[in-house]
Parts: structure tokens; sequence; C-alpha cells
């Protein structure tokens, strides 16, 4: 008998629960949709986040091409860059903290030539503490960072890519 009322009660919390991330537009991002068939996807160099976008838009009706002919639109990033910058020293002058950044510069044209997005420019920041005696784990941590930095660059582009509306 008290399992039953335990089991009544979890259901009434969890349907409270869903009743309010339902009411306040809480939902799953799902995938890009983005207004284009093809679309091809380049960079001046060796970059990541243009990668990152290949992969996102793999899974969706817009088909990522290997010539600027057979695209409706060019997402081109331009520049790619990371940077580390020591935030906080120790007393024995050694770095606790740095602060890593990521910088991402990038342009959209459709097949016309007419600029839709023009040079825009995402700066991502965060914040690493480093521990000496655990090196390995604050570079792995660093490598983390900026990969969520990546993640997090290529998901900007892509909502704002979304939000232009596109010419007709």
């Amino acid at each position: 008998m008290w399992s039953s009322k335990l089991i009544a009660l979890c259901s009434v919390v969890l349907l409270a629960a869903l009743t309010v991330l339902g009411g306040c537009g809480f939902q799953l991002r799902g995938s890009y949709e983005l207004p284009y068939k093809t679309l091809l996807v380049t960079s001046t160099s060796t970059s990541i986040v243009a990668g990152q976008i290949r992969r996102e838009l793999a899974d969706t009706n817009t088909k990522i091409v290997g010539a600027v002919k057979d695209a409706e639109a060019t997402l081109t990033v331009i520049e790619e860059r990371r940077d580390r910058q020591i935030l906080s020293l120790s007393r024995a002058g050694r770095a606790v903290e740095y602060e890593l950044r990521l910088y991402v510069s990038y342009q959209f044209v459709d097949k016309s030539g007419m600029v839709i997005i023009p040079t825009s420019a995402l700066e991502l920041k965060r914040i690493l503490a480093y521990k000496d005696n655990q090196v390995i784990a604050s570079q792995q941590e660093e490598a983390m960072l900026y990969q969520d930095m990546e993640r997090d660059a290529s998901g900007q582009i892509l909502r704002r890519m979304i939000a232009i509306k596109r010419p007709q």
C-alpha cells in the first residue's frame, strides 16, 4: 500500500514538472533545418569548426557538396584561431588560471554571390583552472573546453544561418 502511494506521488510530481517545462516553451533542440537544399562549407585553412558544421548537417535535408557550381549557398570559415592567456598566478609565480579563447570569422553567400551574412566574428571564452600536480588532467580539460567552444561556435553559426530568411 505504501508503494502505490509513492508511485502516485512520483507520477504527480513528474506530470507537474512536464507541464511546467512545456508551459515555459522548453523544447529539445533537434536538428538544424536550413532553407537550402545544397551547401558548400569551405575554409581558408584547416578549420575544426567547418568540419563540425559539416557533421551537424549530415543528417539534415541540406546536402553538403564539394563544388561551388553544385551549391545553392556557400559558408566560408575565414579564420579560426585559438588563444590562451594567463588570468592569475600563484604566490610562487606559476599560472593557476588561464582564459581560453576561440575566435572564428565567417561569411555566408548565395549562389549568385549575394552576401547573406557579411563577414562576422565569434569570440568564445572559457576559464581553465590549471593544476601543476595534474598536468595531464589539465591538458585534457583544456582540450575538452576547446571542443566545447568549437561545438558552440558551429551551433551559433548554424542558428544564425537559419534565422536569416532566404532571399526570394
